[in-house]
């Protein structure tokens, strides 16, 4: 149990730079960027708004923890529920950035149908995710 504990607050330490970079970045968008600039983007159509989220978080590729972040500061600004589901998913799931490592590991076929199917599936997962929260 001693260990587990030890291990879970080591774990959380090493995250920390990582997330209070996050939250800087964050607050420093939202003091550069004016609402309006999101409000251009998205246009709070389902299919635009999840296809967009999940756009930018192909590019933008992360961590998780970080994304949950980013994701929260969205929502404040007005951003719909089913572009920011897109984004975290497609942020995590996504990775643009990693595809020329990952297809000289997994060769370039895969790479680019794995993306892309992931992809496609973060729309899909965001629009069914955002339909069953409204029931609930």
């Amino acid at each position: 149990m001693k260990q587990a504990i030890y291990k879970a607050a080591r774990g959380m330490y090493n995250s920390l730079p990582v997330l209070i970079s996050a939250i800087l970045l964050v607050g420093l968008a939202n003091a550069v960027v004016p609402k309006s600039f999101y409000s251009y983007f998205f246009s709070r159509n389902l299919i635009i708004d999840s296809f967009i989220g999940s756009a930018l978080g192909s590019i933008l590729a992360g961590n998780p923890i970080t994304s949950y972040v980013i994701g929260g500061e969205l929502l404040k600004q007005g951003i719909s529920l089913v572009a920011v589901t897109a984004f975290i998913v497609s942020w995590v799931t996504v990775g643009i950035v990693q595809f020329p490592a990952e297809a000289i590991l997994l060769g370039k076929k895969f790479a680019f149908y794995r993306n892309l199917s992931a992809f496609f599936l973060a729309i899909v997962v965001a629009i069914l995710t955002v339909f069953v929260v409204s029931f609930i």
